[in-house]
């Protein structure tokens, strides 16, 4: 179980369907945390709060969910439609080996965090994410970019009070960004904090912090605590990668080559360290896997 958490247009979706495409959707359930909400898009019109904020959400209906889902069980799951801002009918939900769940709000109580073996949180720069958004809604949700910079500055209250504190109960943080003086035209580059609350991958063999266009350092978290911060540039050679690739996928006792398609943004289009991203979460997932089938077997 798997949760990625973030505010609006953070990049979950785009994170998620690396993975679905990296192991199989034959292997992956996906669950979008944001399908329980409580009122539609019309009813949220006269309250006051917004998305983001749990009493706008059955919070109680999605940790009973994600306990399902996490002891093997189907799941009758609310639909909520981003286009229409209405709901559809209710779906089942079968998990399979793998189950990714995303939203805005999936690590918001301890109750559903203890039911995930890794956390995600994506914390891209408010700049990014706020023009990431404009372009989703005014190109998918049928927005003007009015509309959409107004209801930012609307949600920013509950953002600040519901959405970024989870932060603090991630096992990674993933941060694309543009280092200062990189032109807007070159790719994202990526900053991952890898907290000690798993065991990571073993990247000191290949990765040193010397400043390379990949390089690991230690450094202090928002709290003052140490930890481990693996820098990918986004115009990392090819051949670094791939060497970091290797090095983490050999780590693994699992069968079958590389995945392929890591990194793909688009067809034709590869970013470096979305593929190290992707890759360090399969790195936990296939280890979670490996530990689950030893346990079975053990009982």
């Amino acid at each position: 179980m798997v949760a990625i958490a973030g505010d609006s247009a953070a990049g979950k979706t785009t994170l998620t369907a690396g993975l679905v495409a990296a192991l199989g959707p034959d292997r992956v359930t996906g669950v979008c945390v944001d399908d329980y909400h409580r009122y539609d898009r019309e009813e949220r019109r006269s309250l006051p709060f917004t998305p983001l904020h749990p009493e706008c959400n059955h919070i109680g209906i999605m940790e009973q969910h994600l306990n399902l889902l996490a002891s093997g069980h189907p799941i009758l799951k609310p639909v909520y439609d981003h286009a229409t801002g209405t709901f559809g009918r209710q779906e089942r939900v079968t998990p399979q080996e793998f189950v990714i769940v995303e939203g805005l709000l999936p690590l918001h109580t301890r109750v559903a965090r203890s039911c995930f073996d890794v956390t995600v949180y994506l914390d891209p720069p408010e700049d990014i994410r706020r023009a990431w958004k404009v372009h989703r809604d005014c190109s998918r949700r049928g927005y003007t970019r009015d509309q959409v910079l107004a209801e930012l500055e609307r949600r920013e209250p509950d953002a600040r009070a519901f959405i970024r504190p989870q932060r603090s109960h991630a096992d990674i943080v993933a941060r694309f960004h543009r280092p200062d003086g990189v032109p807007a035209s070159d790719p994202m580059s990526a900053t991952l904090l890898l907290r000690p609350t798993i065991p990571h991958p073993d990247l000191t063999t290949v990765l040193g912090d010397d400043g390379r266009a990949a390089h690991l350092a230690l450094t202090r978290d928002e709290d003052g605590k140490p930890v481990d911060a693996l820098y990918i540039d986004g115009r990392a050679p090819r051949e670094l990668s791939r060497q970091v690739e290797r090095h983490i996928w050999s780590g693994l006792d699992v069968h079958g080559v590389l995945p392929g398609t890591l990194g793909q943004i688009e067809p034709g289009t590869r970013s470096e360290p979305l593929a190290l991203t992707e890759l360090i979460l399969l790195h936990h997932m296939l280890r979670a896997q490996v530990a689950a089938t030893a346990g079975v077997a053990q009982a």
